[in-house]
């Protein structure tokens, strides 16, 4: 058979083809047209030889927004926050040194510690700042001193005393804060962390007086470090030091890794430029001296190939995660891992972030965490532990399952997760600012790059800080953002960093205290509307360890128990009040108040009154 005659045939297939296509579909049309009529028949009938219809009341109009949106729920009570900071006396400007290079430490500090660092029982705050670079060709004037202390009167106004107590004379690139009565004098002693060698002071009657060569606890030359916490860590009864350390940096380093964003040119880079480091644990040995015990004590973890360092610590938490009477220690590591270390006993530590499930964010991701925060947040068993992350990251609330040492990032579940994504959040903190007695969050927001609206619309250098309301078991989420009309001056934005609280005019009720880059602090007294009642505790431990440090307190109060642990390392390189200021709610009787103190010692209090702030002194 010829081409042509070959084309012809198929043709004549598919014309054969489309007539029985058509022929098809004229039928299944004609089917369901009929059973079209058959349906319509039917109704008909039914309706020509039912019963009357009744008559129905009109109903009025769904709301589908109101049907649609979040179950209500209580509706949080508006939080009063009143900048106060220049009329209290506080006139501290932090330092970052920059003059146009870029370099990263510019803009991760600094801390502040709320300290009685004279034992008078009011709440005083010190600052740390950096300083400028010796290397800048013009220095800028600045305060002869890294650290300033300001002394409390006792009805929330401040006195500059830097000179007085023998801390001013001194620059260098401050960055954190740790506070605890290390040699059991009963005053309260003082570590800064830095960028190159930590300073340590201990609190003399003459003044503080600054060892940390001697203590051995300065560090390497090199080390930058940030975030520090005293605890006991080998359950000999006083109190070391853990520090932790950021990423391996010189200005050389900083130079040579040049990060650029489009639009803006030098920038201040991501760690994920800069190799990792080690925390670093330092056992008390008494008598004002600390051993190294770092590599002994299991804290250096390094990458399985290469065998570099992974951590890039910003803040550390101890906190007894398993419940062994033990306190365990968490590390905020930016850009990579969070790193758990659980305390075997005896300064030794294994760290298990990743089987404990603190490793990692809720998508398996490691964030750029900042700063950390842990407690009962849930007013039940199960503890939460808070972390600020980069932008656009979301903060992390991780809440404890049936076994205690097993977390799930509940960021989204629990109300944080969609408020904060936008947020670059640096300290962060469980407060209960209206003493309800449910712990709270607060956050301390502020970019990293003062240029950034430049080349990101969403983003801004200053922003705003925020406030979530725990509602409880009344909400499906426990969390209730506040807008930034209800929370007072801590929705004024700035560049913020540290966020650490205590009760400066001693009426019951939370402060705050935030830092920014480069420019005064924001001094917020609470002055939130309510007439819950509250308690506040001051404990005074047996020495060595006089702060208390690890004691844990419990309230029995209108059938609930409310949990709170002497900790002041929390935040962003913050230290909080040693003073427990514990909201109780409608409730104007205690029934019981517990205090485990560190030592294991339980001591109970029937019915202490309440609107007061009781010393307790540990039998």
């Amino acid at each position: 058979m010829s081409q042509h005659d070959r084309n012809e045939a198929f043709e004549d297939e598919l014309d054969a083809d489309d007539s029985i296509i058509a022929r098809a579909l004229k039928i299944s049309l004609s089917l369901i047209l009929l059973l079209a009529l058959v349906v319509a028949a039917v109704l008909v009938w039914r309706h020509l030889s039912g019963p009357e219809p009744e008559p129905v009341e009109e109903a009025e109009a769904v709301d589908l927004e109101a049907l649609l949106a979040p179950e209500a729920g209580p509706r949080a009570p508006a939080a009063r926050f009143v900048d106060r900071t220049a009329e209290a006396g506080i006139d501290y400007l932090h330092v970052n040194g920059a003059f146009g290079e870029r370099l990263l430490p510019e803009t991760m500090g600094g801390g502040v510690a709320v300290i009685d660092h004279d034992g008078d029982g009011d709440q005083d705050l010190l600052f740390v700042s950096g300083r400028s670079w010796p290397f800048d060709p013009e220095p800028p004037l600045e305060a002869a001193s890294s650290l300033r202390l300001y002394a409390n009167d006792g009805e929330g106004g401040f006195e500059e005393v830097t000179e007085a107590v023998g801390l001013a004379g001194e620059r260098f690139y401050g960055m954190g804060v740790a506070v605890g009565d290390v040699d059991g004098d009963g005053r309260v002693d003082v570590f800064v962390t830095a960028v190159g060698p930590n300073r340590f002071y201990l609190n003399r009657p003459e003044g503080f007086v600054e060892v940390a060569e001697s203590a051995g606890v300065d560090g390497g030359a090199n080390d930058w470090s940030t975030g520090a916490a005293f605890f006991d860590a080998d359950g000999d009864g006083d109190l070391d030091l853990w520090v932790t350390n950021y990423v391996q940096w010189s200005r050389e380093i900083d130079l040579a890794v040049d990060y650029r964003l489009t639009g803006i040119g030098r920038a201040y880079g991501p760690p994920s430029n800069f190799a990792g480091t080690h925390s670093r644990l330092y056992l008390n040995q008494g008598e004002g001296r600390f051993e190294d015990v770092t590599e002994s004590a299991g804290l250096i973890i390094t990458h399985p190939t290469t065998g570099e360092p992974i951590g890039k610590g910003l803040a550390v938490m101890p906190v007894d995660v398993d419940r062994d009477g033990l306190l365990d220690v968490i590390v905020a590591n930016d850009t990579v891992r969070n790193f758990a270390f659980r305390n075997l006993g005896g300064g030794r530590f294994e760290e298990l972030g990743t089987e404990w499930g603190l490793g990692f964010d809720r998508n398996g991701m490691a964030t750029g965490a900042m700063g950390i925060d842990a407690g009962p947040a849930l007013g039940d068993d199960r503890l939460a532990v808070a972390i600020g992350n980069f932008a656009n990251e979301m903060s992390s609330l991780y809440l404890s399952q049936a076994d205690p040492s097993q977390f799930a990032d509940q960021s989204i579940a629990q109300g944080v997760g969609a408020a904060t994504r936008l947020a670059l959040t640096f300290g962060v903190g469980f407060i209960d600012y209206d003493n309800d007695g449910r712990l709270d969050y607060a956050q301390a927001n502020g970019h990293v790059e003062n240029e950034i609206n430049r080349v990101q619309a969403s983003q801004h250098y200053r922003q705003p800080g925020q406030l979530f309301w725990n509602c409880g078991a009344d909400c499906s989420q426990t969390f209730q953002p506040l807008e930034a009309s209800r929370i007072g001056d801590l929705a004024e934005p700035i560049v913020g960093r540290g966020l650490a609280w205590g009760d400066f005019d001693q009426d019951g009720r939370i402060d705050l205290v935030l830092t920014q880059i480069g420019g005064a602090p924001l001094l917020l007294f609470n002055e939130t509307d309510t007439d819950h009642h509250w308690l506040g505790l001051e404990l005074i431990g047996r020495a060595p360890n006089t702060s208390a440090i690890g004691a844990e307190v419990r309230i029995e109060v209108a059938g609930r128990e409310l949990r709170r642990r002497i900790m002041p390392a929390r935040s962003y390189l913050s230290s909080v009040a040693l003073p427990l200021t514990i909201g109780l709610g409608a409730a104007d009787r205690v029934e019981r108040l517990s205090i485990r103190w560190p030592d294991g010692e339980l001591q109970q209090i029937e019915r202490p009154t309440v609107d007061q702030r009781l010393r307790i002194t540990q039998p």
